[in-house]
């Protein structure tokens, strides 16, 4: 599931529901909203990321409530926990393995797409017992390729990383599509159950977007098991 602006207590420019705590926003504003998301879900509680454009995967086994500082990706096997990503464009990668009681949770910018944070979050679940025939994704809203406008060098260093990525903007400009490039990668890895929330952070007005409002707040994707 992914959260939309609606439904919290955040004052403008985060207004409303902002999960972000590392944005400007009222910590106790912020607290409020990650409660109540907290217990709209009737998981056993929620594992927060510090996150870094990294290609750093950390397996959680409880603790929730916790934050996991310096990483882009959590990973577990416990029911009932909560993995959560922030975005604000940047594209949330939601993992599971039913079968093996496998899911995992992947903030993939820009920066971490082209690390190949999305690979080693599939690779730790792998290790944990997981099977690429058996895993399902669900890629998040975030910026699209007609909106995401990058000079043709970067769009050239992401597209030799993960092929599939470059494009062209809306204004036929160079850009980026990195949940297509993601999706590409995905497939390489043996896995095709694959699915696109095809929301547009930047034109969905119900969504927020660093593109379009900075500073603004922040999403939440999340995924857990019964």
């Amino acid at each position: 599931m992914t959260t939309t602006r609606r439904g919290g207590v955040s004052r403008p420019p985060y207004d409303t529901f902002n999960l972000g705590d590392h944005v400007g926003d009222a910590p106790a504003a912020v607290a409020a909203n990650r409660k109540r998301l907290a217990d709209t879900i009737g998981a056993d509680g929620v594992v927060w990321m510090n996150q870094v454009h990294s290609d750093r995967v950390v397996v959680v086994d409880g603790d929730p409530g916790a934050t996991v500082d310096d990483t882009d990706a959590l990973v577990t096997t416990t029911p009932r926990l909560a993995l959560a990503v922030l975005s604000a464009d940047c594209v949330p990668v939601l993992l599971a393995d039913a079968r093996a009681g496998v899911i995992g949770a992947a903030h993939a910018g820009r920066v971490g797409a082209q690390l190949g944070i999305v690979a080693r979050t599939v690779e730790k679940m792998v290790a944990l017992g997981a099977s690429p025939d058996d895993i399902s994704v669900l890629l998040g809203p975030a910026v699209s390729g007609r909106h995401y406008e990058v000079p043709a060098i970067m769009a050239d260093e992401v597209e030799a990383a993960l092929p599939g990525s470059r494009t062209t903007t809306e204004k036929g400009t160079p850009g980026l599509d990195i949940r297509a490039g993601i999706a590409r990668q995905l497939t390489t890895l043996g896995i095709t159950t694959i699915d696109i929330d095809p929301r547009c952070t930047v034109e969905d007005r119900a969504l927020f977007s660093h593109r379009r409002d900075a500073p603004t707040g922040r999403l939440a994707s999340l995924v857990w098991m019964e």
